[in-house]
């Protein structure tokens, strides 16, 4: 009798504590239970993911939000190597940062663990470890000044919804664990496999500006006026064409001199730099997600030429679009590319 070797899977720890943000464990979650099930139906050979949740103690652990989370396991009683632990945020990552016997617990495991992921404030976890030190991290837009302060040796970026710096990954805020969950599987698997999860999910596999917590689209506010609103949209449909302030200031029936007056009170940005961002979004995306060469990529954004689009990017991002191609562009758009 030939006895069945048990299929092989990538164990995937979920560290939870009071106070946690419970979308920041039931994203990442639902993101790898649908690559399983993705797995399950397609009858696909790679490994599933086995995933627990762990915590520092037994018992219910009630989220920020008042939901309760069941451990599957105490993080002492935690055995074996894993494939990746997450380490999740919320109000409750500075009392689990301050405790030291769970420190402890995480750098023995992420020792051991192929990758080691944070969402959110879960970077607190980490970086109070030591773990990120000398590395590149982002977390919450709105934690990240603390994070840099209290941690100098971490190089904190509070702009890109997620960031690698080799085995460690770093998430933003709460649902940004759900852009660096499909990454993972996107690694794991393929990049159809993130993009069939992602649309069961109605996710964006690379959200529009995924380099950016907040587009500039969302950052500014959006104005009461119906005609300042349709010249935003204006823009966000078609980056590429006339946004003088004068040709937005005929769409919306005002003086030039008014509507600027007014976009910028209702806004909070000048129309020009509004134009601006959006404009550099739409490259960064097309430099990310398509090998379409710098000088199409500048006139289909509205830059003109590629030098104006270098200045541009230089001087917001302090890099080059080739250097930053190089830096974001997704493999497979790479490999396609090669």
């Amino acid at each position: 009798m030939i006895l069945a070797m048990p299929a092989p899977t990538r164990r995937v720890a979920i560290l939870i504590f009071p106070a946690v943000q419970s979308l920041d464990v039931s994203g990442p979650l639902e993101v790898l239970a649908g690559a399983n099930t993705l797995l399950d139906a397609g009858g696909r050979p790679e490994p599933r993911y086995e995933i627990s949740l762990v915590a520092a103690a037994a018992g219910p652990v009630r989220s920020s939000s008042g939901l309760q989370l069941v451990p599957d396991a105490c993080a002492a009683e935690l055995r074996g190597r894993l494939d990746t632990l997450i380490v999740a945020g919320g109000p409750g990552s500075r009392a689990a940062a301050g405790n030291e016997a769970l420190l402890y617990w995480v750098r023995r495991t992420s020792a051991g663990a192929r990758r080691t992921v944070s969402v959110c404030t879960g970077a607190f976890v980490l970086a109070r470890a030591g773990l990120l030190d000398g590395r590149r991290a982002t977390t919450h837009w709105a934690a990240a000044e603390q994070l840099a302060r209290e941690h100098p040796a971490v190089e904190v970026d509070a702009t890109p919804i997620f960031i690698r710096d080799g085995p460690f990954w770093t998430s933003a805020g709460v649902t940004a664990g759900m852009d660096l969950a499909l990454a993972l599987v996107e690694q794991d698997l393929d990049r159809e496999a993130a993009l069939t999860i992602s649309r069961h999910l109605v996710l964006f596999l690379r959200r529009p500006g995924n380099q950016a917590q907040f587009s500039a689209a969302l950052a500014a506010q959006q104005p009461r006026r119906e005609p300042l609103r349709e010249a935003l949209h204006a823009v966000a449909e078609n980056v590429g064409g006339e946004h003088t302030v004068e040709a937005m200031a005929e769409r919306a029936s005002m003086s030039p001199r008014n509507f600027a007056r007014a976009f910028r009170a209702e806004t909070g940005v000048t129309p020009a730099r509004y134009v601006a961002q959006l404009r550099l979004e739409a490259a960064r995306r097309q430099l990310e997600d398509t090998s379409e060469a710098v000088a199409a990529i500048a006139a289909a954004c509205g830059f003109g030429t590629a030098e104006s689009m270098r200045r541009a990017f230089l001087r917001v991002l302090g890099v080059a679009p080739v250097e930053y191609r190089r830096r974001f562009q997704s493999d497979v758009t790479r490999t396609v590319a090669a």
